[in-house]
């Protein structure tokens, strides 16, 4: 008897045990929506309101900075809400809730003492310094004052950084953890103005609460917090990759006669929230122009007949995949209109959004609908359904695929920006290359849209709709990831088109379709260059680091 009650104990322990575990499976992340205070000081009450905490603690613990409070420093604990005494962990710190295996959003509290004040009285050196910055909070696309000194009475080599941060693989020390920096973005039309006492920039996508500096030839301000509000959607990056990279041009003179000039527009890596850290590894010739709307300009003059000339260039590009969490579809009211609203939504000639035919089929998409996201996924929806997409190069444009309901993922991306912009969606396609196992590149676009306080959403149709290269490792839910979120396995070269201005008036100019950079002109012959071949290499990638 005692021997079949024990086996009944073990048999009943052991569903128990397997339920226990089905459940917490189940269970979804917990949910930070505010800490209060935001800044503080060593051995303040902290309070942490949200969802998903449970009521008790049990094995549930918090991180500051990476590093958890001792068990007494905990106060309550209860589903929606934490108290717990703030320990010392240095300036900064990305607070996390830990349950079940599962962790939380981010929140960023700051050490009140750590906090670097504007400087006061007569400088004894010529750095910018901040007096002030107005507002000192608001979401992306936020039109934020910088008053001031020794900012310079021009941009130039000069630029504005907010904070930054990717969450740090779990092997990685909590000391790496601490938040980087992100320039004011050119893309989103981030500077506004510029003058020795006074700038005006615009909060950039990927922002996160924390210090912002201005940084000139001069040298770097004391930093100054800025509070990222508004943060309820929220983006992550992660899973750094490293990629060091090469591509060249060669070029062959025929004929030619002085005076002459041929110019190369080289795309350069984009610089975003995702793909940061750009710099030059190694390169057979300084350019003429370093860095002129996203490409480096270099020239050849007064070549002779038969001379062979070429550019090699080698980057370094650190890589992040970027997921978003929408929580809140409702659009944020910004302090004012942010360009991105305007110029994101004009036709071109690659994106002809005033079509009547892609007016009348974005209409048939959205029907009545409002939400800037949710429209856009309703476009994403319909192409990755509608279209029959795959991964081998198609001729032709935007009308072409529309008409032919087919497409490749530069067609893909294209109609989706045209049909996103003819519903009043700003959208802007991405160029570059996808990386697969062999670190092979294939040629491959994409696009984002943006959310007004939020920034840009990345989405990807082909890879959507599984039309990836047979060694690409392309996800199990690639339907649902591939709105909204990117992974790491690619290097943008242009976000948006690229126009660029000949040289000369007179200048005989090459446009190379279908690349890895939506530029209009890749070469320019001037004066007496009669006759020349070139062969542009593909990109290649000579190394690889994964964090």
């Amino acid at each position: 008897m005692r021997m079949v009650l024990k086996k009944n104990l073990l048999f009943f322990s052991g569903i128990f045990f397997f339920l226990t575990l089905l459940s917490s499976c189940g269970e979804e992340a917990p949910e930070i929506i505010s800490i209060d205070p935001r800044i503080g000081l060593m051995g303040d009450v902290l309070t942490i309101t949200g969802r998903g905490f449970g009521e008790e603690r049990d094995e549930s613990y918090i991180t500051i900075a990476g590093t958890p409070p001792t068990s007494s420093s905990y106060i309550s604990w209860e589903d929606s809400e934490i108290t717990v005494r703030v320990p010392e962990f240095g300036e900064a710190g990305l607070i996390y809730v830990h349950r079940g295996g599962k962790k939380s959003n981010p929140a960023l509290f700051a050490n009140l003492l750590s906090l670097p004040e504007p400087v006061r009285g007569p400088e004894a050196d010529y750095n910018p310094r901040i007096n002030s910055i107005t507002p000192a909070s608001g979401p992306v696309g936020t039109l934020v004052t910088i008053s001031g000194s020794n900012f310079g009475s021009s941009r130039e080599a000069s630029g504005v950084f907010f904070a930054w941060n990717a969450e740090s693989s779990l092997l990685a020390p909590a000391g790496s953890q601490a938040p980087d920096f992100i320039e004011v973005s050119e893309t989103e039309f981030g500077y506004d103005y510029w003058s020795e006492r006074e700038i005006r920039v615009r909060v950039p996508d990927g922002v996160i609460s924390g210090n912002l500096e201005v940084r000139t030839p001069r040298g770097i301000s004391r930093p100054v917090f800025f509070d990222a509000s508004g943060m309820l959607n929220t983006k992550v990056y992660r899973d750094k990759r490293t990629y060091m990279l090469s591509y060249s041009a060669d070029i062959i003179i025929n004929l030619a006669y002085s005076p002459n000039t041929l110019y190369l527009w080289m795309p350069r890596p984009a610089v975003s929230a995702s793909q940061r850290n750009v710099s030059v590894l190694a390169r057979n010739i300084e350019p003429f122009v370093e860095n002129y709307r996203g490409t480096s300009l270099f020239q050849l003059i007064n070549a002779s007949s038969g001379a062979r000339w070429g550019v090699d260039l080698s980057y370094l590009v650190e890589v992040y995949a970027v997921e978003t969490t929408i929580r809140n579809t409702n659009t944020v009211r910004l302090n004012e209109p942010t360009p991105v609203g305007t110029v994101y939504l004009l036709p071109s000639d690659l994106i002809p959004s005033d079509d009547p035919a892609i007016k009348a089929q974005a209409d048939a998409i959205i029907a009545r609908e409002r939400l800037t996201y949710v429209k856009a996924q309703r476009i994403y929806q319909w192409l990755i359904s509608s279209m029959s997409i795959q991964d081998a190069p198609l001729p032709g444009g935007v009308l072409e695929a529309l008409e032919e309901k087919e497409a490749d993922s530069y067609r893909a991306a294209l109609l989706f920006c045209a049909l996103a912009r003819a519903v009043d969606i700003p959208a802007l396609p991405v160029a570059g290359v996808l990386v697969d196992r062999q670190m092979n590149t294939i040629k491959h676009c994409w696009a984002e849209f943006w959310l007004d306080g939020f920034g840009w959403i990345p989405l990807d149709p082909a890879l959507g709709a599984g039309a990836a290269p047979e060694v690409f490792n392309l996800r199990e839910d690639h339907r649902e990831y591939y709105f909204g979120n990117l992974d790491n396995q690619r290097v943008a070269f242009t976000r948006g088109e690229t126009f660029l201005q000949p040289m000369a008036p007179r200048g005989r100019t090459v446009t190379r379709n279908r690349e890895y950079s939506l530029q209009n002109i890749w070469e320019e012959a001037v004066g007496g260059l009669e006759s020349y071949s070139s062969l542009w290499s593909d990109v290649t990638i000579t190394g690889m680091y994964i964090q």
